[in-house]
């Protein structure tokens, strides 16, 4: 799209289980802090980013954002339920419950759980419309593309909130599929898994339309392996988890090119960032060390310790004040502090 013809903000999340959730916290807590809540036109996200999303999304007509555009309510609304979520294990309750009730898939019993723990009964058309288009994407695996939840009238807003991002999180093949009725041909079914086998980044819904885009990435760097498995199945997962790296870099390289050719304005963070390469002053104290320990957390929906959380979300504020403070609001004279000054990143 002609860069003169792009509007808004948009901002993607991306996947990586509670480790991204809670990253995106911190991203999310920073954001709030620069009053570039409200300014955002459209919330992209994929698998834990879309937990994270998702919990914005349904606490979006409960925010009182003063005319700084910062919620003072951002705490009790957005990070308490995303931390009470990370003290809850799923992904092994889940799967043992569809393995003995086989009638129902993993998929509908993770939404099931979604529904219990943070959303109830909304549906996307009770998102607030006077907030973001938040966009919960998914990988159709009838067809391979992309499939988008978002606020809308009609069949398709009747679907729960709680089904979209269990959907966007389905990671396969225990916590996947999740199948819904087609909102445009009555009888059809649609299959669909988790987002990050199309797209972990979830850029697609904004980086054609908006002319700032925001990137925050949790995403996991494929490991080296100094004697790769030989036998069949090892080295089958070790070809897939190439293949899957290689999209995500593709992916993030053509992001970043698109920085430098101004295409649109915007900044890309993530785990695996060197806080130091975005060359602000007073940048919190971020050592690499310690961040890439952070950034190969585990991806699973299990319980995580509450320091690590703290560390997550220490870890995900930080960066994105730095690429913020570098690349989008230079201007601002709102100094970092870590929202848990205890913990720090390690």
């Amino acid at each position: 799209m002609d860069a003169t013809k792009r509007d808004g903000a948009g901002l993607a999340l991306s996947g990586g289980g509670y480790r991204a959730m809670l990253f995106h916290a911190g991203a999310l807590w920073r954001l709030n802090e620069l009053g570039w809540l409200p300014k955002l036109t459209t919330v992209s996200s994929v698998s834990g980013g879309s937990i994270a999303a998702g919990i914005l999304a349904h606490a979006w007509p409960r925010l009182w954002f003063g005319d700084d555009g910062v919620a003072e309510n951002f705490g009790k609304e957005v990070v308490q339920p995303i931390r009470r979520l990370a003290r809850t294990s799923l992904d092994i309750p889940v799967t043992l419950k569809a393995m003995v009730m086989p009638w129902r898939s993993a998929g509908e019993e993770l939404a099931r759980r979604y529904a219990k723990h943070l959303f109830g009964d909304c549906c996307l058309a009770d998102l607030d419309p006077a907030g973001p288009q938040f966009v919960f994407t998914a990988t159709n695996l009838q067809d391979g593309s992309l499939w988008w939840f978002f606020r809308q009238q009609g069949p398709h807003g009747r679907i729960p909130l709680a089904t979209a991002v269990a959907a966007s999180s389905a990671f396969p093949p225990m916590l996947s599929p999740v199948v819904i009725p087609d909102p445009h041909q009555p009888g059809r079914k649609i299959v669909l898994s988790d987002a990050g086998v199309y797209d972990n980044l979830g850029l697609d819904p904004i980086e054609n339309q908006r002319a700032v885009v925001l990137v925050s990435d949790a995403g996991k760097k494929m490991q080296h392996e100094d004697k790769p498995k030989r036998n069949w199945p090892m080295q089958l997962l070790r070809v897939l988890t190439v293949m899957d790296n290689q999209v995500r870099e593709l992916r993030t390289g053509s992001l970043l090119k698109a920085y430098e050719d101004k295409q649109f304005a915007g900044t890309y963070w993530a785990t695996y960032s060197n806080i130091e390469h975005f060359e602000v002053p007073d940048a919190l104290p971020a050592p690499i060390e310690q961040t890439r320990a952070l950034a190969v957390t585990r991806t699973r929906l299990t319980r995580l310790p509450e320091q690590l959380q703290d560390r997550l979300i220490n870890w995900g504020y930080a960066v994105c004040d730095a690429g913020m403070r570098r690349w989008v609001c230079p201007e601002t004279t709102l100094k970092p502090e870590f929202p848990y000054p205890g913990s720090g990143v390690g």
